[in-house]
């Protein structure tokens, strides 16, 4: 600890004041005590206003009794103190002029000396009188000035002259008072006697310097609004005339003989006064005026700018920096705000000089001639544009700047700049000049603001101001400043030296984007003039890069370029039609024009035209559409739009940009109405070029990109070229073939990523084709490539599957509700009618798909098994049978079979006779046909049965008789009726007909045709047989041929030898004399779908029940189909290992459960590898081939492969279950008996054992079966990166995703239909884990019929029912728990499953609930821990039968009701609050209140569960207990259960969450809880380890409010704790441990009241505790007199300080004022003890610590009532920064720390005292944060000393830098020290 600090150097203490002269005459005693006794009548004897005038007189007698030659005041501190409380301003005018009659005789007895040392104790409680004195006490207290304080010396006014003005301004305010002229006078003559001294000697003598006056007024005029008003006055009379320029200053200093090399030029003195040390405080002076919120303060300070401080003076020109100026032109702009024209008038006269008074508004300024201000005639010969040009646009730029570029977000600090530039541009003087240097830092502004608002409601209101300060310019200053903007950012020099130049040129061109799309430029000018000019602009900018010398730059600007195309659209959207007419007026195309047309040097020769255009001073007017160097748009754009279209076609990178390109060249086309400038030939160039780029890059991962726009482009070229050409241009023929080629590459269903554009594409290339068999040729020829060419198969493998993706997607298109969606490159319509939509028309595919279907007729060939595949997959295989019917229909055979003549004519003959019989073709089609119809197919075998549009089949040369009784003739139904199983019948018999030797005709010819009609008509009317056999022997050896093929890919030889296996397994089969009955599996078209649906029945036919068990295959065969499922080579013969492993399943019936675990397995780890590849395939941006054959068809096939194997193995289990429950345990019976009995029972539980064991096999096949669908069903829902997706992936990919979801529903739904119980465990135990989102899952749950809720909720109860209580469940309900799941987790997923159920579900599930409820409080201990959760879910069935109106509403609410009382009740006796472990507070935590919120409510804390749940049940209590009378209630069990016991707790208040708060203030908004939170809280509250809190955000986010609420509810409160305050007293106060314990707790007590006033002061609004504060302001005088030894002590200082806090940032200064005279002599005691060792047990390190906070507190308020006692604190004038040599302390502050800077033995490191607060804004110096850790013993050196010594610059540089308070922080820091128990007894 330091030592004593000697203070006797500086003014006398109040504490030295008291009596301590140490005179011992009897005289000044007897006039001591008269004096003492009279000042103890001020405690007691005061009650009225007239007791006031009864103390001051016995007080006055009192000082009459001094003896002769007496200068003193005994006990003069509390005198001073007692005095200053007579003139509160509570108190009438006699009691102030009473009071001002002691001072006047206290003032004659201390004289001129005593009264320079007690100056400090007396002049403070004068300071304020002025402002609120009547009439009749002014003139006195002006005499008290003018007899006692005028006379002292200049060192003692000077610090406290601040404190003067302040005291003396009131009375200027009134001009026309009596009072004005006297005190204008007083405060002359204070400014002349601080004015005269002597720096060099001294001395102090007369030399005119008042410099320390003006800094003075300055400051008070700056800090304090409220005397700025009488500081107005003052200076319009006394302020010197500092107008005269710059240039008569020189002409002075030359007269002189002085040089003008220097910075500082000599100025007259009273100017000198003014400006110096440096005339920042005169700046700040004015601009405070101007910001005043009263008008004729602006207005008056206005008047003072123009007449007295205009801006070519040379203070302003050359003292002022140029941030000072700023600062003051800024203050003035601001005035425009208002609107008021007063003020705008003297504004502009500022501005823009005297010459410009006269024509402002048409009057002159309110400005007197008798001022002398003239204007030097240079400034007369300046116009006033020129004049504001040279003195006030840079400064006024400059902090227009500053003013956009404010960090500080807030709407209405980022839009005051807008409306000052609105209201600068009112004068075109001064927004001419402004408006374009600030424009693109107020654009700029609003931009940034976009992205930090903090709503978008804060960005609409900036940006409606903004769009006012917008549409108020002209729009040839918007778009000069927008081109010069686009010229920067296309600055190809600037690009090429760093790429930090193309990041900002990329920022710049988002500005314009911005600019023009949020602003209006729709006014004629911009559309006929400007943005004509910007398009063209950006446009050729573009092309110039994309030129040769640039083109290697365009791969780094792509980003750049296509901003620019995006720009360029919006443009020319917003032109209209009218800006591409030719203009007749102009007299002829310049040179830049022409220079465009021919393309020479027309780049550069546009962009100079474009800048010199807004480049010229002096422009044409645009109002009549002037254009400088352009007449037809349409004609200028389009060959600079081709020119980039040939770029981008012939360079693969620019393939990008080629859609933004011809989307506006169609736009051009459109809007100008002609295609003139499009060069067709060139185009065709490029296009050639553009498909040799593609041909060439096809291996590399060409992008489709380049194809759509190569298809674009020739849809352009087929609008503007003529038909004739169109259709004559062999070039164009040449470019579609390989354009047809190239989109063949990309529809291979390997790549399928964009199978659907290329098909759609493809149709538009056929409909522009000139030749309608273009298209058909083409892929005619391309099905041939790679063909083999020597045995039977022509067309290519790779060629086949295109054309089904061809064929699939072009009849997909074609069936549904609309057309094919328009090419991603045309976003116009086509203006040409020759274009229509494209449509489907499967004739153009007849050739390549007879070509296809050709294939049937080699069975062994791989081409067939592919066309058999996908015709038994094809949904609308009957287009194809149509198509086959018209073409068979139309053949020359069945014409004539159909003809009168045909008997006559038609003869068989041999084909050597013959040649190519006329039979051939249509036996080449019904061959066709009966290879179609051998597959077998479902949708074939439907298609049949379809109606077919063909005439039905007569022949009228054959009579009734020929036909064995069946006539061909039928009526017009029968016709229309014709089904194409019929018309094939009745070809076929009418060709048997034919064939009969009876008819006449040859049966030795072509027998080919009957032959097929044959095998035809069989098909359609018998089921297949076959059975051949086959030597058991081979089994083996096929099975390990089979394997090799698959190794090997041999696709021709794994069809085959399925067969051949298949039947040579039922042939060993048929000799073991075991009948598989295969063919038992219906015909019809549910012959396919059995195998995919899970078959739920157990009931078998009594011979499979009876029949032996059969043999099981041989273990090769299970690994032969596992290794054919699984190996991708054998993935396009998918389908049939499948019907392999349908036909082998049947064979393991007795050992299913053995082989089901693999097999199920396997096929799903080959179902996410084939789905891993396609989501590979859309992730990646190649488009490589997926290995393995399409992957789609792989996962339906091995979907429905899981579901057989699923199906038998469930069937198997419910039969062995079925029989193991018919098997009944017989009763114990003793001895032998018995003991058979009981084996036999062992036997049985044995079964049984096994069939738990298979059920369980069964169950886990099942889970992996609902995961793998999962899987695949999420896929695609998650849109978070459909963003980064490629669009032109789009269709192909939705139609993946729509695929695959549907497939693996129906999955889905099989499996819940089967177990509905488990399947639901897995999709819990998934949402569990978030491997899938949440929303995902639920929507699944929505979407499958078989878990609507009727069914998922009872299944939810089973799972809970069976980990709380399973002996309530049926064996058949009880989960077989394969799934780890607690109850808690499925009581979560109840909760949030019932929220996401649709409010008319629950009349489907209320019964089940109520069960589960009334089941649930029935016994509820085994659901303890599900408790809370289940509470929940009764709340949100509550919660949404009020959002519904199906059945008894009223009994269903009252149902409601009861289950939560009776579950409240059961919950909290069951399952008590009850906090297990000790809480181990941390120092502070900052945890934010978000973070406390997002505790998991699920972590098994039984704490943060039950309350966490109450928080968020409590809000809907109303709409659960819609009766008041259980609403109390329940509330008084929530209290009685969780607040109480948490209140009550010993770890309390560590204990609370927010949760826990949460419910409190729920609770104080329902009416019928409000007696017992208020009880609560008042028990919280009045907790004494309450203050233990350490979470700020707790306290000022929980605590707070709820308090706020309970003082608004009880007024009382704060008096009942105000009565709890007891006076310190010593009586009864005994020695030893007893006395000491007691003082203790006494001072504890009075700690935690004093804290709780705090609080509950920071906690309500503001001015809450005005009738209060009379009480408050009582109890904490008594506290300040308490001692050491008193009971409470002086330890509660510390806490009356923070009371003092609190009071002064919640109550209004004027409310306060009776309150500063005891906190000035408190403050002054407290930190004067510093020095004092004495003082020390009085006032302990804390209560000092306490007291410079205050300070701290009171310097950042700044009250007006205490900046006039602030000089006795810091030093608060200009000395604080401009200290003279000989200066010396007297400020209390600074002389403690110079003090203590001396005493100081170790130098300690300061420590980071001043906070790092955000610009403009003053924070507090002591933070808790710097003094938090401190040892006490090493608080001064660390702590203290350096706030001493930073507080008084500290305090002149805020008022310097106009800082404005931060209240919010002083509050933060008064709520940490009020929680911080560690300064508590």
């Amino acid at each position: 600890m330091p030592t004593e600090i000697n203070l006797n150097h500086r003014p006398t203490s109040p504490i030295v004041l008291d009596d301590k002269s140490g005179r011992k005459d009897k005289t000044f005693r007897r006039y001591a005590s008269a004096v003492e006794r009279a000042l103890s009548l001020f405690d007691s004897a005061l009650q009225e206003w007239a007791d006031y005038i009864s103390f001051l007189g016995r007080l006055l007698k009192a000082f009459q009794t001094r003896p002769p030659g007496i200068d003193e005041v005994p006990n003069s501190g509390l005198v001073a103190k007692r005095l200053s409380q007579c003139l509160s301003p509570m108190l009438p005018s006699g009691v102030h002029q009473k009071a001002l009659e002691v001072y006047g005789v206290v003032f004659a007895i201390l004289g001129k000396d005593g009264l320079t040392k007690e100056l400090p104790l007396y002049l403070p409680g004068l300071s304020p009188l002025l402002s609120f004195a009547s009439l009749s006490v002014k003139p006195a207290l002006l005499s008290l000035f003018e007899r006692f304080v005028i006379i002292l010396d200049p060192p003692t006014l000077q610090p406290a002259l601040k404190a003067i003005v302040l005291a003396l301004l009131p009375g200027l305010e009134e001009e026309a008072s009596e009072e004005f002229e006297r005190t204008h006078a007083l405060l002359n003559k204070f400014r002349g006697a601080v004015g005269k001294r002597d720096l060099a000697s001294g001395t102090y003598v007369d030399v005119g310097s008042d410099r320390y006056f003006w800094q003075s007024l300055f400051l008070a005029t700056i800090t304090s609004a409220s005397r700025r008003q009488g500081a107005l006055a003052y200076l319009e009379r006394n302020l010197p005339l500092l107008g005269a320029p710059f240039t008569t200053v020189i002409d002075t200093a030359i007269s002189n003989g002085s040089g003008i090399d220097s910075q500082k030029q000599p100025l007259p003195p009273e100017i000198e006064a003014v400006a110096s040390p440096e005339p920042g405080l005169l700046i700040r002076c004015f601009a405070a005026g101007l910001q005043d919120e009263q008008l004729l303060i602006q207005r008056g300070f206005l008047d003072l700018l123009v007449t007295h401080l205009p801006l070519h003076s040379v203070v302003m020109q050359r003292r002022v920096i140029p941030e000072d100026l700023e600062i003051l032109v800024a203050a003035a702009a601001s005035v425009v705000a208002r609107r008021e024209m007063s003020l705008n008038r003297r504004l502009w006269v500022w501005f823009l000089g005297q010459a410009a008074a006269t024509n402002a508004d048409g009057s002159e300024p309110n400005s007197p001639e008798s001022s002398g201000f003239r204007i030097t005639a240079e400034a007369n010969r300046d116009s006033p544009t020129r004049y504001f040009e040279q003195h006030g646009l840079t400064p006024l730029t400059n902090s227009l700047h500053k003013m956009f570029s404010n960090p500080i977000n807030a709407p209405a600090v980022k839009a005051r700049p807008f409306r000052i530039c609105l209201s600068l541009m009112d004068r075109w003087e001064i927004g001419g000049l402004v408006i374009p240097r600030i424009f693109r830092s107020a654009m700029e502004s609003i931009y940034h603001f976009e992205k930090a608002a903090a709503s978008q409601d804060s960005f609409s209101e900036v940006l409606r101001s903004a769009n006012v300060f917008f549409d108020g310019i002209q729009s040839r200053l918007i778009w000069k400043e927008l081109i010069a903007m686009l010229h920067e950012t296309f600055d190809l020099q600037r690009f090429e030296k760093t790429r930090r130049s193309l990041e900002q040129a990329q920022i710049q061109i988002q500005l314009v984007w911005f600019i023009i799309s949020k602003f209006n430029i729709r006014e004629e000018e911009m559309l006929s003039l400007h943005l004509p000019n910007a398009l063209i602009l950006i446009l050729t900018s573009v092309r110039n890069i994309s030129g040769g010398e640039t083109r290697s730059l365009e791969t780094t600007m792509s980003d750049l370029i296509r901003s620019a195309y995006r720009m360029a659209t919006y443009m020319l959207d917003t032109l209209p039609k009218r800006a591409f007419v030719t203009a007749t007026a102009q007299q002829g195309l310049s040179a830049a024009s022409s220079a465009s047309q021919c393309g020479a040097g027309a780049e550069t020769e546009i962009l100079k035209d474009i800048r010199r255009f807004y480049d010229e001073s002096v422009q044409q007017d645009s109002s009549g559409g002037y254009r400088p160097f352009y007449i037809d748009l349409g004609a200028t754009l389009l060959p600079i739009l081709i020119d980039l279209v040939q770029h981008s076609l012939e360079m693969s990178e620019r393939s990008i940009c080629l859609e933004a390109e011809l989307s506006l060249v169609n736009k051009v086309i459109k809007k100008a109405q002609t295609s003139q400038g499009v060069n067709a030939t060139a185009l065709l160039s490029s296009l050639r070029q553009a498909i040799r780029n593609i041909t060439e890059s096809r291996g590399k991962g060409s992008s489709f990109k380049q194809i759509l726009g190569v298809s674009a482009t020739l849809e352009l070229l087929y609008e503007v070229m003529p038909a004739q050409k169109w259709h004559s241009d062999h070039s164009i023929r040449e470019i579609m073939t390989q354009m047809i080629v190239c989109l063949w590459a990309h529809m291979s269903p390997a790549t399928p990523k964009h199978s659907v554009e290329a098909v759609r594409c493809l149709w538009r290339m056929q409909q522009i084709s000139p030749d309608n068999q273009l298209v058909e040729s083409t892929i005619t020829g391309l099905l041939f490539q790679n063909g083999d060419q020597e045995g039977f198969q022509y067309v290519a493998m790779d060629g086949a599957r295109r054309f089904t993706t061809l064929w699939t997607h072009s009849t997909s298109a074609s069936s549904g509700p609309s057309d094919l969606r328009p090419s991603p490159m045309r976003t116009e319509s086509q203006t040409d009618r020759r274009l229509d939509k494209p449509r489907y028309s499967p004739d153009i595919l007849a050739r390549p798909l007879l070509l296809l279907l050709d294939s049937l007729d080699s069975p062994r060939s791989e081409l067939f098994l592919f066309v058999s595949g996908w015709l038994q997959s094809l949904s609308n295989v009957l287009t194809i049978l149509e198509l086959l019917i018209r073409l068979l229909n139309s053949t020359p055979y069945l014409v004539r079979l159909r003809s009168k003549e045909f008997s006559s004519k038609l003869t068989f003959q041999p084909e050597i006779e013959r040649g190519v019989s006329e039979a051939d073709e249509s036996v080449y089609y019904l061959e066709i046909i009966r290879n179609i119809i051998t597959l077998r197919s479902i949708n074939v075998l439907s298609s049949l049965k379809v109606p077919v549009a063909i005439r039905h089949l007569k022949n009228d040369s054959i009579d009734s008789e020929q036909t064995n009784g069946r006539s061909l003739e039928t009526s017009d139904d029968h016709h229309q009726s014709l089904t194409i199983q019929l018309y094939l019948v009745e070809v076929c018999m009418m060709v048997f007909r034919q064939c009969l030797p009876d008819n006449g005709n040859s049966t030795q010819g072509n027998l080919l045709l009957p032959l097929i009609s044959v095998t035809l008509l069989r098909n359609l009317l018998s089921d297949f047989d076959s059975s051949s056999p086959i030597i058991a022997e081979l089994e083996p050896i096929l099975i390990k041929t089979l394997s090799w093929t698959v190794e090997c890919s041999e696709m021709r030889l794994q069809s085959p030898l399925i067969d051949c296996l298949k039947i040579v397994i039922k042939k060993r089969l048929q000799a073991a004399e075991v009948v598989i009955a295969v063919e038992g599996r219906p015909a019809s078209k549910e012959s396919r779908r059995s195998a995919s649906q899970i078959s739920l029945s157990a009931e078998k036919n009594e011979k499979e029940q009876t029949a032996l068990s059969p043999p099981s295959p041989d273990p090769s065969v299970l690994d032969c189909l596992m290794f054919g499922l699984s190996s991708p080579n054998s993935r396009p013969m998918l389908e049939q290992w499948v019907r392999f492993l349908d036909d082998c399943l049947p064979l393991y019936a007795s050992t299913i459960f053995r082989v089901l675990l693999p097999l199920v397995t396997c096929i799903s780890k080959t179902i996410e590898a084939i789905f891993q590849s396609v989501q590979s395939v859309f992730e990646r941006p190649s488009t490589e081939a997926l290995s393995g054959g399409e992957p789609i068809h792989s996962l339906t096939v091995l979907f429905n492969a899981l579901e057989q194997v699923l199906a038998r193995g469930h069937d198997q289990m419910i039969q062995d279950e079925a029989k193991s429950s018919s098997v009944k345990s017989p009763e114990q019976v003793q001895g032998f008996f018995g003991s058979m009995v009981s084996a036999l029972g062992t036997e049985a539980q044995a079964a049984r054992s096994a069939t738990a064991n298979n059920r369980l096999t069964v169950l886990l096949c099942f889970k992996d079966a609902v995961k793998v669908s999962l899987k695949l069903w999420s896929w695609g829902n998650d849109r978070r990166d459909a963003s980064s997706r490629d669009f032109t992936t789009s269709a192909s990919f939705n139609y993946t995703c729509v695929r695959l979801r549907n497939r693996s529903r129906r999955g889905l739904e099989n499996l819940f239909s089967a177990e509905p119980l488990e399947c639901l465990e897995t999709l819990i135990d998934v949402w569990q884990g978030k491997d899938v989102a949440a929303m995902t899952i639920m929507g699944l749950l929505h979407t499958l019929e078989a878990s609507r809720p009727k069914n998922t909720m009872p299944a939810i109860f089973n799972a809970i029912y069976s980990r709380t209580n399973p002996n309530v469940l049926d064996p058949a309900r009880k989960s077989t728990l394969t799934s780890e799941l607690s109850d808690v987790q499925l009581a979560a997923f109840l909760v949030s499953y019932t929220k996401s159920m649709d409010d008319d579900a629950l009349d489907e599930v209320w019964n089940d609930c109520m069960t589960f409820s009334r089941d649930v409080l029935g016994n509820p201990l085994p659901h303890r821990q599900t408790l809370p959760l289940l509470l929940e879910f009764i709340a949100v069935l509550g919660e949404k039968i009020d959002n519904t109106n199906f059945g008894e509403q009223r009994r269903m609410r009252r149902e409601i009701g009861d289950l939560f009382v009776r579950l409240l009740a059961a919950m909290f006796t069951i399952k008590p609050l009850v906090f297990s472990q000790a809480f181990t507070p941390a120092e502070e935590d900052s945890q934010p209140l978000d973070e406390l919120r997002s505790d998991s409510p699920y972590d098994g804390k039984d704490t943060g569960d039950i309350v966490a749940k109450m928080a968020s049940i409590l809000p809907r209590i109303s709409k659960i207990l819609v009766e008041t009378d259980r609403i109390a209630p329940a509330t008084a069990t929530i209290s009685a259960q969780i607040l109480l016991p948490t209140f009550h707790w010993k770890t309390f208040p560590h204990n609370v969450t927010i949760h826990t708060l949460e419910i409190l203030k729920v609770m104080s908004r329902i009416a019928e809880a409000s007696r017992i939170w208020r009880k609560d809280v008042g028990e919280a509250f009045n907790d004494s380890k309450f203050f233990a809190t350490r979470s700020t955000a707790l306290i000022e986010e929980g605590w707070m409010p709820i308090l706020r609420q309970w003082t608004l509810a009880d007024r009382e409160r704060m008096l009942e704790i105000l009565l709890r305050l007891s006076a310190p007293t010593s009586a009864g106060i005994m020695f030893g441990v007893g006395a000491s314990s007691a003082r203790l707790e006494a001072d504890r007590k009075a700690q935690l009241n004093l804290r709780r006033i705090a609080l509950l002061v920071l906690s309500a609004d503001d001015d809450a505790f005005l009738v209060n504060l009379s009480g408050i302001q009582e109890k904490l005088a008594e506290l300040m007199n308490a001692t050491a030894a008193s009971s409470p002590s002086s330890v509660t200082r510390a806490e009356v300080y923070m009371v003092i806090r609190a009071l002064i940032l919640k109550n209004a200064p004027v409310h306060l004022a009776s309150l500063w005279p005891i906190i000035n002599m408190e403050l002054y005691q407290a930190l004067s003890s510093i020095g004092h060792i004495a003082s020390r047990e009085t006032y302990n390190i804390t209560c000092i610590l306490q007291a410079a906070k205050l300070l701290d507190t009171l310097l950042i308020i700044a009250p007006d009532d205490f900046q006039s006692r602030e000089w006795l604190y810091i030093t608060d004038t200009i000395d604080a920064v401009y200290r003279p040599s000989d200066w010396k302390p007297v400020a209390l502050v600074d002389v403690l720390a110079e003090t203590l800077d001396n005493k100081a033995s170790i130098v300690h490191g300061a420590t980071a005292q001043v906070s790092d607060s955000q610009k403009g804004v003053r924070k507090p110096l002591l933070r808790w944060s710097a003094t938090k850790g401190v040892p006490r013993e090493n608080m001064m050196d660390q702590v203290l000393r350096p706030f001493l010594r930073q507080i008084s610059i500290n305090a002149f540089e805020s008022t310097y830098q106009m800082e404005s308070a931060d209240r919010k922080s002083c509050c933060e820091e008064v709520l940490r020290d009020l929680f911080d128990d560690s300064t508590l007894v």
